[in-house]
């Protein structure tokens, strides 16, 4: 579907162009006059947040929203979702070259004259009726077995953490494209005209090892009403939202009324549709000033609930508390919700690293599929965890009986997937007995991003923007529907 502001002006808006305008969005200062995204068809008097890019769906949409824990780091699917009891057959004897085969390794073990296989420290038993096995360090997830479904053989393209994390949050490994928050809340736009329709919590309490950007959630070409908009810790989820000390809700109202009239005479002369979009975003954060601090509120959650999350689900900006946060936000209509978990880039130290990470996340994230469920949420919100890649199934560096750690593998690893249309207690794909190579049923990160869409009732090939001559989507030119795992 093209963006409808990308239909050729006729004559009057041509002659409402500035000079430099005309010459800027010319191809080459010659050709047809597709003088794209200079005016927004939306009432630039309204109050409003941005308009939706499809009027309905392409499909019945099975989900309303997504809310997407993202694991950076990239969790080691031996020690959560992927059991190999050949590995810890195998422990410690050189990965068989026939499995390798050609294949790139980092520079951080790409030198290793040896590479010993490394079994897991942890046990797998299986749960729910239909015995999915996982790993004991995931307790709380066990509980939910029946609701997850669990991708066992996803493969990316990028084998370092920036392109990786920036491949499965845009789409690309380069910087610069949109986000999937983006991207839906162009094509599917907001419930709630008083919240963001994209918002990212990060976790406090994380081991910061990789690095987070705001490109993660940003809008690349986009209009940038379309960029996440993050929450943070404490008494100012948003900074800057609450009126400067001597300055009313009226007054302030007033400001903005004349900031309208100011950017309606800067638009029809200057032809930049980022105009339309600051002021959207003016007015979003002056409803946001009554609408944020009730949805941040966790003081009305009853204590059954702060059980359900976890003790520190009490102290706002930890990840238990993001993710209660996160069901109070679809709650209110949000659309696309991202939690940023840091601290899975376990290269050594492993064992203890991996189960602090468990211990912070399994409840709350079992928690957040049980709590949507008894609220009659879970139907329609799709929930997604994952980090950017998986772990190798050889040491990198020396190995003890008590320690190691565990390179990148993009190869294939895990992620489950619960409600919004997913198969429940299921699980899809499969890896060698090494845990090294794909053997059944792979999933690509464009696969991904493509059934995402199709459960919010999108054609991902169909939900496109044009720039700079040509249409882009979130799964360029690739993807294909995980339709097995449709419930």
């Amino acid at each position: 579907m093209i963006n409808p502001r990308n239909n050729l002006l006729d004559y009057d808006e041509l002659m409402r162009c500035s000079r430099r305008h005309f010459l800027g969005a010319s191809a080459m200062g010659l050709g047809a006059l597709a003088l794209s995204d200079i005016l927004a068809s939306r009432s630039a008097g309204a109050a409003q947040s941005a308009s939706p890019l499809l009027s309905a769906t392409h499909f019945p949409a099975r989900a309303k929203r997504v809310i997407y824990l993202f694991q950076s780091g990239g969790p080691s699917q031996f020690e959560t979702l992927d059991p190999k009891a050949r590995l810890r057959e195998m422990n410690g004897q050189p990965l068989p070259a026939s499995v390798r085969g050609a294949q790139r390794l980092t520079g951080m073990s790409g030198n290793q004259a040896v590479l010993p296989l490394a079994g897991s420290f942890t046990s797998f038993q299986r749960h729910g009726r239909a015995g999915i096995e996982l790993s004991d360090l995931l307790p709380y997830t066990a509980r939910i077995a029946d609701e997850i479904c669990v991708l066992r053989a996803m493969h990316t393209e990028a084998i370092n953490h920036d392109p990786a994390i920036t491949f499965f949050c845009s789409g690309n490994q380069i910087a610069g494209r949109p986000s999937m928050g983006a991207w839906m809340s162009y094509g599917l736009g907001s419930m709630n005209a008083d919240l963001p329709s994209f918002i990212v919590l990060v976790s406090k309490d994380a081991e910061r090892d990789q690095p987070l950007y705001s490109r993660l959630w940003g809008s690349g070409f986009l209009p940038s009403e379309y960029q996440g908009v993050q929450f943070r810790a404490g008494n100012e989820p948003v900074l800057a939202l609450t009126n400067p000390e001597g300055v009313s809700p009226h007054a302030r109202r007033n400001m903005l009324d004349a900031l309208r009239e100011l950017s309606r005479d800067a638009l029809m002369h200057e032809g930049d549709t980022e105009i339309d979009a600051r002021m959207a975003q003016a007015e979003m954060a002056y409803r946001m000033q009554t609408s944020v601090p009730d949805a941040t509120d966790l003081s009305t959650e009853t204590d059954e609930t702060f059980a359900l999350y976890g003790d520190s689900a009490r102290e706002p900006g930890t990840y238990a508390a993001n993710c209660l946060l996160a069901r109070r936000l679809v709650e209110r209509g949000v659309r696309f919700v991202q939690l940023f978990h840091q601290g899975w880039d376990q290269h050594g130290g492993l064992p203890g690293g991996i189960t602090r990470q468990c211990a912070q996340t399994d409840q709350a994230s079992a928690a957040l599929v049980l709590d949507l469920k008894r609220r009659g949420l879970l139907e329609d919100t799709l929930v997604v965890w994952g980090g950017e890649f998986g772990r190798t199934a050889y040491c990198q560096g020396r190995m003890t009986a008590n320690d190691y750690g565990r390179d990148h593998h993009p190869r294939c690893f895990s992620i489950w997937m619960a409600g919004g249309g997913v198969k429940a207690g299921h699980v899809h794909g499969a890896t060698d007995d090494f845990g090294y190579n794909i053997a059944a049923d792979g999933v690509h990160v464009h696969d991904l991003h493509a059934t995402i869409l199709r459960l919010m009732g999108v054609d991902h090939e169909r939900l496109t923007y044009r720039f700079q001559g040509r249409h882009y989507r979130l799964t360029d030119i690739a993807g294909k529907v995980i339709e097995p795992i449709l419930a």
